[in-house]
């Protein structure tokens, strides 16, 4: 048997969610996987750098985790792949922080649980006003970004 249970406008059924929102409103992107050569170094990474953000692990398997936002389905899944080799330059990921303050807390636990610094928390007016992101790269060389649009001047 499975669970029904209402979200908003979403219905989740089997951990699974489909939306009943228009398709212009939805993200381009469903979920994005990421290999990782050492799982139990990774998962403690992540689970540590995205808790700022607001995302939490939401299923362990022996060779993978998923996160995503407490209650939904993963959005980004971790996964041990033999013969793991680091990304080429050119990629990155930008996850969303709904404050300036949590671009902050994600750079501190993700320098705290392995990561490296690609570009201390700042404004990033070439990017566009209000543009503020912190830059790492974590233990297995996946280069991510936290950022916030605020205006200049807003709070923390």
């Amino acid at each position: 048997a499975f669970t029904v249970r209402r979200q908003g406008s979403w219905v989740a059924t089997r951990n699974r969610l489909s939306s009943r929102r228009s398709e212009d409103e939805r993200g381009m992107l469903d979920h994005l996987s990421l290999g990782t050569a050492n799982l139990e170094r990774a998962t403690a990474f992540y689970d540590a750098a995205l808790a700022p953000l607001g995302v939490v692990r939401v299923w362990t398997y022996p060779d993978a985790v998923g996160y995503g936002h407490a209650g939904g389905d993963d959005k980004l899944a971790i996964k041990q792949r033999p013969g793991f080799i680091a990304p080429v330059a050119g990629f990155h990921l930008a996850l969303t922080a709904r404050a300036r303050r949590e671009v902050d807390a994600f750079f501190r636990a993700a320098l705290a649980h392995g990561g490296t610094s690609d570009g201390e928390p700042g404004l990033r007016p070439q990017y566009g006003p209000g543009y503020y992101a912190a830059f790492v790269v974590d233990p297995d060389g996946h280069r991510m970004e936290a950022v916030c649009h605020e205006p200049s001047g807003s709070g923390a």
